[in-house]
């Protein structure tokens, strides 16, 4: 299991939805964590799989980090 930067983002990268098995899908998500390159990005919600890549914490501010 990966350890984010703080208990913030990980809260946000394993939250769970009732209604939504897809992240993607729900509103409430906002970030993705990708394990295979170690890349997190705020998800586009606009029907799609798209998200933008971040390099630093939206809560904690510390640098995340580089792709694999």
């Amino acid at each position: 299991m990966t350890q984010h930067c703080c208990e913030a983002m990980d809260s946000r990268v394993n939250a769970h939805c009732d209604e939504h098995d897809d992240p993607f899908a729900c509103p409430d998500a906002l970030v993705d964590f990708d394990a295979r390159f170690q890349e997190y990005g705020l998800i586009v919600h606009d029907g799609g799989t798209s998200s933008i890549t971040i390099d630093f914490c939206p809560w904690c501010g510390r640098r995340l980090p580089g792709s694999r």
